[in-house]
């Protein structure tokens, strides 16, 4: 009796491990696979913050006391408007002073060319009275000391007449470095005026009235208000396919239930070299209301669609360089291990295959327990 239930035992034993073996090692393995896909949209997401590609701190090029404001964070602003004033007492008494010799060389210049013209009158007379002596010398009414003394006068008045001219350009001379100075002082007294460059945004303003201002010191920060756009940073690894002009959609961290559409406006001709990312710029098409520098955003820009395509998931590759890598396949409902090449990668980390893959078979898109080549696979539809 003892020996038939050992028996009956030892076959139980042996019955649990052959179907277990037959579980392992016979049964099919039911593992997720990829099928083709059509009209596969391709893009890459980045980070970045509002910015503002015409941004500008403006000041004063002379040194002085703040004496008026009339613009403040967030006015807007049109180009030439008046932002701010210095005390200008002393300049304005300059600008006079200038202006006073404006006149004294005016009327220097006016009193040198009334000489000119009595320099002129006087050389006519005297020109005239020694062609008469002379004439009269010829016929013996006149003495030679008379003649000479008439020739005298007249090369005296010649002599008048050249140092009048002279007078007249020093005169003038005068006159043009008065007004040279009055224009000097003029524009001086401009630059205690600070005036918008732009039309412009005020997103600064860093003096008070009062205040003492040194040259070149800001005292607003502008910016054009259609310059705004986003700056976004972009994995290299993801960035081959961008170009100019391809549509993003852009979220706000403020509005993250909102999206805006936008543009790629530039990409930058050199990226990062330690975050290895490549700075790229959007322009929004539809734009929020009102928008504030350096706040966070997100994008996804559409690079590309593929028409069809069987897509893998990278943490399904094995050995994966870049380019080609060793993925598990079903093929005639067996497991086998492929080296396959992958071509473009999807947002949500998927690679399109491009070689390798025979007719009829199909990746295995999931790690599951019991891989083995040659085992039978019961492939299931890749997850949604």
């Amino acid at each position: 009796m003892r020996r038939l239930r050992l028996g009956l035992a030892l076959l139980l034993i042996l019955g649990a491990l052959a179907g277990g073996a037959w579980a392992l090692w016979l049964r099919p393995l039911a593992v997720p696979v990829a099928a083709a896909e059509g009209d596969v949209p391709l893009e890459v997401y980045g980070i970045g913050t509002v910015e503002a590609r015409v941004r500008s701190a403006v000041g004063l090029e002379v040194a002085g006391t703040l004496t008026e404001l009339f613009a403040d964070h967030g006015d807007r602003v049109p180009q030439g408007a008046v932002l701010a004033r210095l005390d200008t007492r002393q300049q304005d008494a300059r600008v006079a002073e200038a202006k006073a010799a404006v006149g004294q060389a005016r009327a220097a210049r006016a009193r040198a060319e009334a000489t000119i013209l009595k320099a002129h009158s006087l050389l006519d007379k005297r020109r005239q009275a020694a062609g008469r002596r002379q004439q009269l010398l010829a016929k013996g009414s006149v003495s030679v000391e008379v003649a000479e003394d008439s020739a005298a006068d007249l090369r005296v008045a010649e002599a008048e007449l050249t140092v009048a001219q002279s007078d007249l350009a020093v005169a003038e001379a005068a006159v043009a470095d008065s007004e040279a100075r009055l224009r000097y002082e003029s524009a001086r007294l401009d630059r205690y005026t600070l005036t918008a460059p732009f039309d412009a945004l005020v997103i600064a303003r860093h003096k008070e009235l009062g205040a003492a201002v040194n040259p070149g010191e800001p005292l607003f920060t502008l910016i054009a208000p259609d310059s705004v756009w986003a700056l976004v940073h972009i994995d290299e690894a993801s960035a081959g396919g961008l170009v100019e002009g391809q549509v993003a959609t852009v979220r706000l961290r403020s509005h993250p239930g909102e999206t805006f559409r936008a543009r790629v406006t530039r990409i930058e001709l050199e990226s990062d070299r330690v975050t290895e990312e490549r700075k790229v710029y959007l322009k929004c098409e539809v734009c929020p209301p009102r928008v504030y520098l350096a706040e966070q955003v997100e994008a996804t820009i559409a690079v590309g669609r593929l028409p069809r395509a069987v897509l893998v998931p990278q943490t399904a590759i094995d050995r994966f360089d870049g380019g080609s890598g060793t993925v598990w396949t079903v093929e005639d409902d067996r497991l086998a291990r492929r080296a396959l090449s992958f071509g473009r990668r999807t947002l949500d980390g998927r690679l399109e295959v491009t070689g390798g893959l025979p007719d009829g078979a199909r990746p295995v898109v999931a790690a599951v327990p019991g891989l083995r080549e040659g085992r039978r696979a019961d492939p299931l539809g890749a997850p949604p």
